[in-house]
């Protein structure tokens, strides 16, 4: 009898308070706001970023012909369908290129529930492909055009279950080995997937060892918060350079290929979703930007009602992921405003109580680097997501780590969203270390907007602690926790309230979380108000 009891008080504390019963000693949001805490800098620990060279084994193209490399998955707009990428052909460089021809390979996955693969246990599905060039105006800088570009999209799963795959063209022998994954569970509020979560990835050593200690946290999914390879660190020949006075951001396209073929360990098995960050925007000809990330993820733009790759949504179990853009218009004016407004409304919190925002820069940031870098985004849509009831926000840019306190409008407020960055990767750029708030690190105002969005919206504090100052003199009040050190973090919702976070520093064991919280949403206390219509005459 006593046993029985155990089992059941440890299913109830699982299901319904896994903090409180568990006897896990983690903090919960319902204890905030916390005090703030600065982790002091580990000046052994700076990490390796930088970036593995060309020449290294793990970059090597390994195919031959068309077979498929740099295979990735990812998802669709729910859990009955999901996108095969990957890339036949090889890239071409230099003065004199001739693009490959789409239509001449064929874009084919066969997939079934029985790793054989065998025609009574396999389906298969067709998708479509293309190819980019990355052209630049002047005389002297290598173009570039890519292999051919494949995504199919798989329909009619079931859900939580694992699929065995191949990729490539039967017709002419160049098939993929055979990969698996597993799909997403259905959407309610007892289902939810692990995530994984990493921001400025890059392809540095410390990259590697990101990556790795991700993969051995076996996640379901990846968030990549934007900033992938890094390829505009690069001029056009390969040498390395981060050239923002030169003529145009050059860009050594390579790199991408290079991020692919180290990162299919991962995304062949594990859906990975991505949004843009500024390193994607790479310039070149006809004023074409974000043409390689475009082109090389899959998107659930179409399937979510959104006409852009830049911004899109998804469900994954019982959460609602809102990929923002933060490097296209975002005014109220703006088509990506009036989408966000029409899922907002589709939203249903009985099948997915969770609601997450995901964009590049963030909001609420006390290191000096990308300070109040994009206050016009904050102010444009903080108040459209706080009435939405997100719950959290995960962010990149800043390459350290940080949490906020539940915050709105620079205010303590018990229904904000829980602010996180993880920009801290491992990109060649190295850690933010400085803080805004530390005497002679505070921005000039004029300084702080960002170059490619432009505008000016950040002004003085006009109440608190840092009223009439455009800086807090000490840690702000809504930063909860900070730390310059590299890693990864991940998310297990455990149930409609309560979502256990941990953060993981690469210095330690992959298992060992550097910062962890149980947040914990009120839907009694923080009521949902619904967002004001999108009007005919603004569609």
């Amino acid at each position: 009898m006593l046993f029985k009891i155990i089992i059941i008080i440890h299913v109830f504390c699982f299901i319904f308070v896994p903090s409180l019963l568990c006897g896990e000693d983690i903090p919960t949001t319902l204890s905030g706001p916390f005090t703030p805490v600065t982790v002091p800098l580990d000046d052994s620990f700076r990490g390796n970023a930088l970036d593995l060279p060309s020449d290294d084994p793990r970059l090597q193209r390994t195919v031959k012909g068309f077979e498929p490399e740099q295979i990735s998955i990812s998802l669709s707009a729910n859990y009955h369908s999901i996108w095969i990428s990957w890339i036949t052909g090889e890239f071409q460089i230099g003065d004199s290129i001739k693009p490959l021809d789409p239509d001449s390979v064929a874009s084919v996955v066969q997939y079934g529930k029985v790793k054989s693969l065998d025609k009574v246990h396999s389906q298969k599905a067709e998708g479509y492909s293309l190819i980019y060039n990355q052209l630049y105006p002047f005389e002297g800088l290598q173009n570039y055009t890519s292999g051919i570009i494949h995504h199919v999209k798989l329909t009619g799963l079931s859900p939580d279950t694992v699929y065995y795959y191949r990729c490539g063209d039967p017709s002419i022998g160049a098939m993929s080995d055979v990969f698996r994954f597993k799909t997403m569970p259905v959407s309610s509020s007892q289902n939810y997937p692990k995530i994984g979560i990493v921001g400025d990835l890059g392809l540095t050593y410390n990259t590697t060892s990101t990556v790795t200690h991700l993969i051995k946290n076996n996640p379901d999914l990846m968030l990549l918060v934007g900033d992938a390879a890094y390829a505009n660190l690069y001029l056009t020949d390969g040498t390395a350079s981060d050239c923002y006075s030169c003529p145009i951001h050059e860009t050594h396209q390579p790199r991408w290929d290079y991020w692919g073929r180290y990162m299919q360990r991962l995304t062949s098995k594990v859906p990975i979703m991505a949004i843009e960050g500024n390193h994607e925007i790479e310039e070149q000809v006809n004023n074409t930007m974000f043409a390689s990330y475009s082109a090389r993820f899959a998107f659930p733009s179409e399937e979510s009602g959104s006409k852009s790759t830049m911004y899109y949504s998804f469900n994954a179990g019982g959460i609602h992921f809102l990929m923002i853009g933060g490097y296209t218009a975002y005014d109220k004016s703006s088509d990506q405003y009036k989408w966000l407004q029409r899922d907002l409304a589709k939203v249903d919190r009985k099948v997915t109580p969770w609601l997450v925002g995901v964009w590049h820069p963030p909001w609420y940031n006390t290191y000096a680097a990308h300070y109040k870098e994009v206050e016009c985004m904050r102010v444009a849509l903080e108040e459209l997501l706080y009435n939405a009831g997100v719950d959290i926000v995960f962010n990149g840019h800043v390459h350290a780590y940080e949490r906020s306190n539940r915050v709105y409008n620079y205010t303590l407020d018990p229904c904000g969203p829980v602010h996180i960055t993880v920009g801290d990767g491992g990109n060649q750029e190295q850690m933010a270390v400085k803080h805004a708030d530390e005497p002679g690190n505070c921005p000039k105002p004029s300084s702080t907007p960002d170059r490619f969005m432009g505008g000016f919206c950040a002004y003085n504090f006009t109440s608190g602690p840092a009223a009439g100052n455009f800086c807090w003199d000490r840690q702000p009040e809504y930063s909860a926790y900070r730390e310059s050190s590299f890693g990864h973090g991940i998310l297990e919702v455990k149930n409609e309230t309560h979502a256990l976070w941990s953060w993981h520093r690469n210095q330690d064991m992959y298992n060992v979380a550097g910062d962890q919280i149980y947040i914990v949403r009120e839907p009694e206390r923080c009521l949902v108000r619904a967002p004001p219509p999108v009007m005919v005459w603004d569609e």
